[in-house]
């Protein structure tokens, strides 16, 4: 997926979940909205380096959207609302090889209990529920999800068991939107209900696969797949 042309800033601080103060490469601070919900642990120190995008909207209140951040010496996607999108491509190129085969892709399509699913694969062997999360979190060399307590996500674990149960396929989609880390584990200290909940569905038929971007200011897209380790 290719970026629209990026602004350079450092970060001055990140606040109100949604907010940050960014220091342009040009000179002058301005507030930019942060597309992104989690804690952001490891992403958000003050004085990194940043790219953001800016909206042609006239009218809205904030210009600019963070988009990413150097963390480690790697350029990390923060933008939440991208791996569905990537995640999508990498299945449509042939990329996310466990995924080929289906006739149709359809996007937030309602299931669960007031829940919808970010990708719907359907065809002629059936249907199969990929919920897919951002992973931008790395310590000692391995990309850790969530950075931060999420029952919206342990939902999403309970809902792929039941399609399961019911008889249709169920993957976790771990995107990692940055270069390093080695695999994908649970990040347990920070919410052991979702590592119990992830081992319980890999134990009831749930599907995890992961795979790590290339994350650069001219573009993101899925390369290699990552070991999922519990």
């Amino acid at each position: 997926m290719r970026l629209p042309p990026l602004v350079e800033g450092r970060l001055v601080r990140r606040y109100k979940r949604f907010l940050a103060d960014v220091e342009l490469e040009g000179g002058g601070v301005v507030t930019v909205h942060c597309p992104n919900s989690g804690s952001m642990k490891g992403c958000a120190t003050p004085g990194s380096r940043v790219y953001l995008s800016r909206s042609g909207n006239k009218g809205r209140k904030l210009a600019f959207t963070w988009e990413l951040v150097e963390a480690d010496g790697y350029w990390a996607g923060i933008n939440t609302a991208l791996p569905n999108r990537l995640t999508q491509e990498a299945i449509e190129n042939g990329t996310a090889a466990e995924l080929q085969g289906y006739g149709s892709i359809r996007r937030e399509v309602p299931y669960g209990e007031h829940s919808r699913i970010d990708l719907l694969l359907e065809g002629a062997q059936g249907r199969c529920f990929v919920e897919v999360k951002n992973v931008t979190l790395v310590e000692g060399g391995q990309a850790l999800f969530p950075d931060a307590v999420t029952t919206r996500g342990q939902k999403h674990l309970r809902e792929l068991m039941r399609v399961v149960r019911e008889g249709d396929r169920g993957v976790i989609f771990f995107t990692v939107q940055r270069g390093d880390g080695a695999g994908v584990s649970p990040a347990d200290a920070i919410d052991p209900e979702y590592g119990r909940l992830l081992r319980l569905a890999l134990d009831n038929g749930v599907e995890a696969l992961a795979y790590r971007a290339l994350v650069t200011p001219c573009e993101i897209r899925l390369t290699e797949r990552l070991p999922v380790i519990v």
